[in-house]
């Protein structure tokens, strides 16, 4: 493991740099991030946990370190250890405002993660209406299936969510 002198002359380890900058997206600290990019970090290298800067940072709500990540060459479809995107990500916490930025950079609305899920399956699993008609809008498919054969209607009928299930049935282009 290398170590990095700091501008206070102590040392740091590889491991405790990579735990700013990684820490930096997370948690929205653009200055620290914007940094790290300027040194070189790479946008779009993982975490030890499989994370990407940009999941972390839109994940946590944090649209202006989403946005920044994005400028400085992050791929608005990198995928976390189980091959789910940022959209899928904040389609489930219902970061609308992030969704809405990852869509205008090409954010793909019907990504699958390696189950077959996408983020309006996962937003419809989360009961996140107004994500939901987001990616609607945005050409979301709520007749696709997963690996289990489970669509985003059959997610609605099963979860009681009468709004959910109209909004997906209007979409679908059928009716109630």
């Amino acid at each position: 493991m290398t170590e990095s002198a700091t501008p206070h002359g102590s040392t740091m380890s590889q491991e405790q740099i990579e735990m700013l900058f990684y820490g930096a997206a997370r948690d929205g600290r653009l200055e620290m991030l914007g940094a790290f990019l300027d040194a070189g970090a790479d946008p779009n290298r993982p975490d030890a946990r499989g994370f990407p800067p940009l999941i972390l940072a839109s994940y946590n709500g944090q649209l202006e370190a989403t946005e920044l990540l994005l400028r400085r060459g992050a791929a608005v479809d990198g995928r976390d250890s189980k091959g789910s995107t940022a959209l899928a990500g904040v389609a489930f916490k219902g970061e609308v405002a992030v969704a809405r930025c990852l869509l205008d950079a090409g954010a793909t609305v019907d990504a699958p993660n390696e189950a077959g899920r996408t983020p309006l399956m996962f937003a419809v699993m989360f009961g996140r209406l107004e994500m939901a008609e987001l990616l609607l809008a945005a050409g979301a498919d709520p007749e696709r299936a997963d690996a289990e054969g489970r669509t985003a209607l059959t997610i609605a009928q099963a979860s009681g969510s009468a709004a959910l299930l109209e909004c997906l049935y209007r979409a679908a282009g059928r009716k109630g």
